[in-house]
């Protein structure tokens, strides 16, 4: 917005004077009322009167850069806004924005006078009023800017309020600095326009682009606007008889349509000398003949009619309708060959098409009137039922699908983060509930851990505040700060944030923590038995290294400490490596004679208890083996607490299967001799120490997010996901094959329970083939 003039010492005001086209706000505000009378159902215009009075009030005294009274402002954001065909709420606010912030007037005291809905517009555009965008930063700046617009817009009329506000203040930049028109131009084609154009009105980014344009490039705009002049003359010639020759063939092939030439906007053309690298004297389609007709198969006919008068160039054909662009807009596009061989396009649509093509968002607010020109009955709950839908995402909009389709998924999106500022003013993009805890973080790691307090937008706030978008924090740092506390894990909600606490931890305390974990690691291998000394060459702890990441053995120790790592991983991963090197050779013969010799010892014994069992070196207990080659099998991927038995493979050792893995459930009679007795080995606390390799299947109805909806019950239960696959039936069910390693299957039961809450999963089962 522009900023009110201050007042100099001797109560004059530091204005130009005004200027030529002065026009009265008296006479702009009636023809105000006479545009929104020809297009809104209701002949009570009180409340928009009623809000220019309080804003001519208001402004009372405040003048423009221009010499202009301030409320001149207001009133041309309102036509604007009028231009689009707004609801009476919109212009009222739009009379009103910026009433709060230059005045003594509250949104609690606008509230009372108009309506909550008014106060929420106002206070939307107040709160992007306050939004500063930093013109030397780099893109992804303008583009978190740009979703900063949207979160905090919870209504989409406020974003339409601040594009024309924006528009108006452009028209209006000569009266500016150099200096501050660089700026507001920057702001404009980074933020505005860009905005404008996914919200799909062409007809203010457009004017935004070339507004900015003249001011980001002077000479070049001007440069531009005067050779495009010199041969205007020419130009309009060549343009009034491509319309005549169309019009003439359109009439003959009885489809009733309205042809009219217009120039191509000036940033438009300097984008295609620049991209394409031609003087302007090379670019032929400075314009573009438009025909708007009444039906989407007119458009289809009036293209093919237009194609046998001129010759069509290959490669320049866009069909829109078929396949509309994100922002909705729908055309044909064809470029074709005109007299003396020059390019011309030429663009068809339907007169619907042509004004969400103007208007974009703002095209759905049409108004109903009956016969005599009065009010329908329900014409104030229908005017805004479309913006209700947008904002509650219903499914009923087929008409506007894949807009809104991709609207929705911009601002899902952006409702799970929050946009704040630095005191520099940089955005920050963070989780959404994130703490100034976080935000600190995201500044950098020693920001977080000298941390000592928090501003936001200049107060004190406790360290678990949740960050609002918009919010300017200031994190509060000192020397003497002892570091992070352990209880921020709980607090912070972005990963970057608990990485970096737990980084410091590790490193404070690394002394200690390889102390810790020697004493764990010797612990472990007493218990279980496990000679250490053997295991601790340097050839296996390098494995150990390589398979972790770490540099040296100590951080290994260290991880083991504060619980990076599990002793039982470490000692596994040292074994791993040992075998490799000294592997044992045990032929299946010998297993099964093994197996047998048990058997035989026990039936001479007349016990019917089972032999003491042996541990494997993969926490598999097998009867009567010792040091034998187990692995799992992929067929059923048993996990601890399934039933399971073992099978001697030929010579690859013994492989572990459910009871009911179907393929044991087939053997032959004479591969059943191959099966023995086999358990799963716990350890003191009941519970398994490693994680084991699974899969499941899940059957569900397809939809857009289950995908998701799975991974995110997956990362909450902290499942290490290995494999995920999908396909679709043509009936609509999806067969989704998940593999990842889980410890029992207790927790596998656990997580099935939670998966089958999602919407749309039929049934889960493991998987066995």
């Amino acid at each position: 917005m522009m900023e009110p003039e201050v007042k100099i010492d001797n109560g004059e005001l530091a204005t130009s004077m005004i200027p030529e086209d002065f026009t009265e706000p008296e006479v702009l505000f009636q023809k105000l009322i006479s545009m929104v009378k020809k297009y809104h159902p209701s002949d009570d215009v009180h409340l928009i009167e009623k809000a220019y009075k309080i804003a001519y009030k208001a402004h009372d005294g405040q003048k423009r850069k221009s010499g202009e009274p301030y409320i001149i402002h207001p009133v041309c954001v309102c036509i604007i806004l009028a231009e689009l065909e707004l609801d009476k709420e919109t212009i009222v606010a739009g009379m009103l924005h910026d009433v709060v912030e230059d005045t003594i007037m509250t949104s609690e005291e606008i509230a009372a006078e108009f309506s909550d809905e008014v106060a929420l517009l106002v206070d939307g555009v107040t709160k992007l009023t306050q939004l500063n965008y930093v013109a030397d930063k780099v893109e992804v700046q303008a583009e978190n800017l740009r979703k900063m617009f949207l979160a905090m817009a919870k209504d989409i009329r406020v974003i339409l309020i601040k594009l024309a506000d924006r528009l108006h203040n452009m028209r209006t930049m000569q009266y500016q600095t150099p200096e501050k028109q660089k700026e507001k131009s920057t702001e404009t084609m980074d933020i505005y326009a860009p905005i404008a154009d996914r919200l799909g009105i062409s007809k203010v980014k457009v004017e935004l682009d070339d507004l900015a344009f003249r001011y980001l490039e002077p000479e070049m705009y001007h440069d531009l606007v005067n050779k495009i002049a010199m041969g205007q003359e020419r130009r309009d010639e060549f343009i009034r008889k491509i319309v005549s020759e169309v019009k003439s063939h359109i009439e003959k092939a009885g489809i009733k349509a309205t042809i009219d030439g217009r120039a191509k906007h000036y940033f438009s053309i300097y984008k295609k000398m620049v991209t394409q690298n031609k003087k302007l004297e090379q670019i032929y389609d400075l314009f573009a003949v438009r025909i708007i007709v009444e039906t989407e198969r007119d458009c289809y006919t009036a293209l093919g009619v237009i194609h046998e008068i001129y010759k069509p160039i290959p490669g320049h054909f866009k069909d829109y309708i078929a396949m509309p662009k994100p922002n909705n807009y729908q055309s044909l596009h064809t470029t074709l060959i005109g007299p003396q061989g020059h390019p011309f396009e030429i663009q068809i649509r339907t007169y619907e098409m042509h004004r969400t093509a103007e208007y974009g968002i703002a095209a759905h607010w049409k108004y109903k009137e009956n016969q005599y020109g009065h009010n329908t009955a329900d014409s104030e709950e229908e005017k805004l039922a479309w913006l209700r839908r947008i904002l509650e995402w219903q499914r009923d909009m087929s008409d506007n699908k894949e807009f809104l389709s991709l609207l929705k998924s911009d601002l899902d999106l952006f409702s799970d983060h929050v946009y704040c500022f630095t005191k520099d003013g940089d955005v920050k993009n963070l989780p959404a509930d994130s703490t100034p805890i976080d935000f600190a973080y995201a500044v950098h790691s020693a920001v977080g851990n000298k941390m000592v307090g928090a501003r936001v937008n200049g107060n004190l706030v406790p360290i678990d505040y949740k960050i609002q978008n918009g919010d300017r924090v200031e994190i509060m740092t000192s020397q003497n700060s002892r570091g992070p506390s352990r209880d921020w894990l709980s607090i912070v909600k972005s990963t970057q944030a608990k990485n970096k606490i737990n980084q410091w931890f590790r490193s404070e305390f690394k002394e200690e923590n390889i102390v810790k974990g020697k004493e764990m690691l010797t612990g472990y291998c007493k218990a279980h038995l496990i000679p250490l000394t053997d295991l601790l060459k340097t050839e296996y702890m390098n494995a150990c290294l390589k398979k972790y990441g770490f540099r040296d053995w100590d951080s290994v120790l260290a991880a083991i400490g504060h619980g990076g790592l599990k002793e039982g991983q470490v000692v596994n991963k040292l074994q791993d490596a040992y075998r490799k090197k000294n592997p044992v050779h045990t032929t299946d013969k010998q297993i099964l004679e093994a197996v047998n010799k048990e058997n035989q010892l026990q039936g001479q014994n007349g016990s019917s208890t089972k032999p003491a069992a042996v541990k494997s070196k993969s926490g598999i207990v097998v009867a009567g083996i010792d040091d034998v080659s187990v692995r799992f099998s992929k067929c059923c991927s048993p996990v601890p607490g399934d039933e399971i038995i073992g099978f001697v493979t030929r010579g690859r050792g013994v492989s572990i299967h459910r009871t009911d893995c179907i393929n044991m459930m087939n053997l032959s009679e004479q591969d059943r001799q191959r099966i023995i007795e086999a358990e799963w080995e716990t350890s003191a606390d009941g519970k398994p120490d490693e994680l084991y390799d699974t899969e499941i299947i899940i059957y569900a109805y397809d939809r857009m997010g289950i995908l998701l909806d799975i991974t995110k019950i997956l990362t909450e239960n902290k499942i290490d996901v290995k494999s995920i696959n999908s396909r679709t039936s043509k009936q609509g069910i999806a067969t989704i094959n998940v593999g990842f390693a889980i410890r029992s299957k207790d927790s596998l039961h656990d997580l099935t329970k939670k998966l089958l809450q999602i919407d749309g999963i039929k049934d889960i089962q493991r998987t066995q083939s």
